[in-house]
């Protein structure tokens, strides 16, 4: 009888995080990548970055913005907007993305690969895999819309 106390409150102790624990519930948020102007400008067109950033229409200043399918993941929804100048990518924002600290982390990271590889050819991040298939998928679809 002397351990069973301590074991009982040690276990409701334990079991109290789980208890509150709440996973996420995959509501989009609308967050803009930081790293899309840098290479943007690095790539010569620093016109086109800070152009993209006021508004999302299709201009000729502006380039031609094309979005992704929305791709609906365990996590949440997936969608991105790509900003292209002529063939090239100059701009990935996301406009839908799991709220999930991973997911979080990884989008500046696949941003910075996507304008690097010119392509949805990039590494799935780690740690935000699900995000990161859904990224590519999304990416890829407005690739293909920007080629149709």
């Amino acid at each position: 009888m002397k351990r069973a106390i301590p074991v009982l409150v040690l276990s409701v102790a334990g079991l109290i995080p789980v208890w509150r624990y709440e996973p996420s519930l995959g509501t989009p948020t609308t967050e803009a990548a930081s790293p899309a102007s840098t290479p943007a400008a690095e790539s010569g067109s620093a016109e086109t970055g800070s152009s993209e950033s006021g508004s999302s229409e299709s201009g000729s200043a502006a380039g031609t913005v094309v979005k992704g399918s929305t791709v609906n993941t365990d996590k949440g929804p997936v969608q991105v907007q790509v900003t292209f100048a002529g063939d090239r990518i100059t701009a990935v924002e996301m406009l839908q993305q799991p709220n999930h600290p991973q997911t979080t982390a990884a989008v500046p990271q696949l941003v910075a690969e996507t304008l690097e590889a010119q392509s949805a050819d990039v590494d799935t991040v780690s740690g935000a895999t699900i995000t990161s298939d859904g990224y590519k998928e999304s990416l890829q679809a407005a690739i293909d819309a920007k080629g149709a």
